[in-house]
């Protein structure tokens, strides 16, 4: 009895052992893929094209989930926050928190959300297979490095796409509030805009759009590395693509809480 145990949490301690190695072994490699990519910045105008067509996958091709996040967020944050405000007699106000949450935290975190499952994920499986059927060791073999010719174009597109992802998932959510506002609380058009437009600060905007790019080279610089790590086939491909979106979803929560708690901590 004893034995089985101590057997138990031997196998215990190792299998948390070796996720630990593991996990620090890939932060590692995206570690040094960052710099790697940050030296190749250099041959950006070179590679703008496919910097373009990666920006158009991540703007043009989610356009309608964006649109359709983005719409739904303002309603629901408009109807949630507007019922509560409505006790009060202050539900005029609801634009203005509308604006301050799509800003500051909500377009960023949103945009970052979509595109981490689209973007990001399909970036993954697609150099993952490239991993698996030896395209990467055949670069490789021409001297073509792998971190210029094909992380650089996806991680420069991704950080100037998200902020403008977040842009307009922000402008649609503030037009969705404001016909929850005028249908469901009673306020006008004008009256939401007014209040709208006064909770708009510079602060804001530029915390929100520096979160968007942060969490865009993130998600663009985790995907690729788990991408180029994978093994084992269909499989390997599958679990390294699974486990960019688990990461990268980790990390937009984690860092957007330290930036937020930067730019806006007491005195």
């Amino acid at each position: 009895m004893k034995s089985g145990i101590k057997s138990y949490f031997m196998n215990f301690f190792q299998y948390i052992g070796e996720r630990v190695i593991e996990y620090l072994d890939q932060a590692g490699f995206t570690v040094l893929l960052f710099f790697q990519v940050i030296y190749y910045l250099k041959d950006s105008i070179g590679k703008s094209r496919e910097i373009f067509q990666q920006m158009f996958n991540a703007g043009v091709k989610t356009l309608l989930i964006c649109s359709l996040v983005g719409v739904f967020t303002g309603m629901i944050l408009g109807l949630q926050t507007g019922i509560e405000m409505r006790a009060f007699s202050q539900q005029a106000l609801v634009g203005r928190i509308i604006i301050a949450s799509m800003t500051r935290e909500m377009g960023p975190f949103m945009s970052a959300i979509i595109l981490t499952a689209s973007i990001g994920s399909a970036m993954a499986a697609e150099i993952g297979t490239m991993k698996v059927s030896d395209e990467i060791d055949a670069l490789e073999m021409m001297s073509i490095n792998p971190a210029r010719f094909l992380v650089m174009p996806r991680v420069v597109a991704l950080s100037l796409a998200l902020p403008i992802v977040s842009i307009y998932i922000t402008t649609l959510a503030s037009l969705g509030g404001a016909v929850v506002a005028f249908n469901n609380l009673n306020v006008s058009y004008n009256v939401y805009f007014k209040h709208l437009l006064k909770g708009i600060h510079f602060k804001a905007m530029y915390v929100g759009l520096f979160k968007a790019f942060v969490f865009g080279l993130m998600i663009s610089v985790i995907s690729c590395a788990y991408g180029l790590r994978a093994t084992s086939g269909d499989l390997g491909v599958g679990k390294a693509t699974r486990s960019s979106v688990v990461a990268s979803f980790l990390l937009v929560l984690i860092v957007g809480y330290f930036i937020t708690a930067f730019f806006y901590s007491a005195g």
